[in-house]
């Protein structure tokens, strides 16, 4: 039996820890601790509560009982709140409206059916207690859906109310995957440019995830970078990174972000020229990091020199083409014989294309190419009066027969008539057939 292929190894999962800032842990851990001592204070008392008639400390039969339910509650709402972290203000807010909502029109609807009964004399009540209770329940599960699922939208019909964060201080950014693989947020993030909140989508970690076990290398080689990214972010503390949970609605991961950028609300950073267009267009504010790149790239002046190594030729015959340590490509006119070579160069001209800025020049100890002078014309006649033109005589050709050895035919005698001023002319009248000399 051939042995059995070695399965290719997954790639090692990175830890992203979307845990509150060691503050609030600290906060809550106190909080839990502070809620335990005063159930352990009114368990005492309840425990000890016959000891003054006695005149001494006196605990109660059924003690263990309290204490046993204390515990039981105590770990029963703990453990709530450790299975629940992704609670938001927003959503309390949208059931605590929907219930209120629900509440008014139950004691609404419950009048209705009171007066019904007096009406039409119901004497037995035992069935409008649990009607209404039953309609208690089931329309404050409709007002608290409805507005849990309408909530984006509560602001237009109640002005001045929305289920929103309001964000103080600096507007926070939302990272993608391109700029997360790109690896140079961390290098912008450590230089103290970033002085927002970062907030990268669970989501987009998803993403990354699925990349770093793909079966392509490269796929797999970007997930791995971007996961590490967000984990050296988080280790480094240069800047104040959360993980949001919230998926937005959107087809693609692209129109997730820029919905997510919209509701929190927050700018986008990425490194994608479609996602930067796609916020644009949704007005979300966005920042590209090959743009921040290129501006900040030290700007060229023509005739400043430069040194750079030529790698390859260029798209026109006799350039070549080399590369700066920030990425700019320079083209180098006549010089596709020192392909290999460090060279000195004099800048000549630059551009600016959506891939980066590009540098043109020359060799230093080359002259550039000095057109041809132009041919020179004859020098314009003075002005002055044109000169007249006289017409020459034109005589008449005279057209001789030319000599033929046949005799000539004699003439014919034809009265040629001459038209009047108003009569036919000759060519008018048909034409009358002549008789042949040659055939007699």
């Amino acid at each position: 039996m051939e042995p059995a292929a070695n399965p290719r190894p997954r790639a090692p999962q990175v830890l992203v820890t979307p845990g509150p800032a060691p503050d609030r842990s600290r906060m809550v851990a106190m909080l839990r601790g502070f809620f335990l001592v005063l159930l352990v204070i009114f368990t005492a008392l309840i425990i000890v509560k016959d000891s003054a008639t006695t005149g001494g400390l006196r605990i109660v039969e059924w003690w263990p009982i309290a204490v046993g339910g204390a515990i039981l509650f105590f770990g029963g709402f703990v453990a709530l709140d450790i299975l629940t972290p992704k609670r938001k203000l927003s959503t309390i807010s949208a059931v605590f409206v929907g219930l209120i909502a629900g509440i008014v029109v139950t004691l609404v609807l419950g009048t209705v059916i009171d007066l019904f009964s007096e009406i039409y004399g119901l004497r037995d009540r035992s069935l409008v207690a649990p009607l209404k209770l039953m309609l208690a329940m089931g329309i404050c599960y409709l007002t608290i859906s409805t507005v849990l699922q309408t909530q984006d939208d509560f602001r237009l019909v109640i002005p001045y109310v929305e289920f929103a964060r309001r964000i103080r201080g600096p507007r926070p950014m939302v990272l993608d995957t391109s700029c997360l693989v790109d690896g140079r947020v961390l290098g912008v993030a450590e230089a103290g440019v970033f002085q927002a909140p970062l907030v990268v989508p669970r989501f987009v970690i998803e993403e990354l995830h699925r990349l770093s076990d793909s079966a392509d290398r490269l796929k797999r080689a970007r997930g791995r970078r971007g996961l590490d990214a967000i984990a050296r972010l988080q280790r480094s503390g240069v800047a104040e990174v959360s993980i949001e949970e919230a998926t937005p609605v959107g087809a693609t991961v692209d129109e997730q972000i820029v919905e997510l950028a919209r509701i929190l609300p927050a700018s986008v950073l990425t490194s994608d020229v479609g996602l930067s267009r796609i916020a644009a267009i949704r007005g979300v504010p966005v920042l590209n990091l090959n743009e921040l790149a290129n501006a900040l790239k030290p700007a060229v002046i023509p005739g400043e020199p430069l040194t750079v190594e030529l790698l390859r030729r260029g798209e026109q015959p006799g350039q070549a083409v080399g590369f700066l340590d920030d990425g700019t490509m320079v083209v180098a006119d006549r010089a596709d014989d020192l392909i290999g070579s460090r060279v000195a160069l004099t800048v000549t001209s630059s551009t600016q294309t959506s891939a980066g800025r590009m540098i043109f020049g020359r060799l230093a100890d080359r002259p550039a190419d000095r057109p041809a002078d132009p041919p020179r014309r004859a020098a314009a006649p003075a002005p002055g009066p044109e000169p007249e033109v006289v017409p020459e005589s034109i005589e008449p050709e005279r057209f001789e027969p030319a000599p033929t050895d046949s005799p000539t035919p004699p003439p014919i005698s034809e009265p040629v008539d001459r038209p009047g001023p108003l009569g036919p002319g000759r060519f008018d009248r048909p034409t009358r057939a002549v008789r042949n000399p040659r055939r007699g």
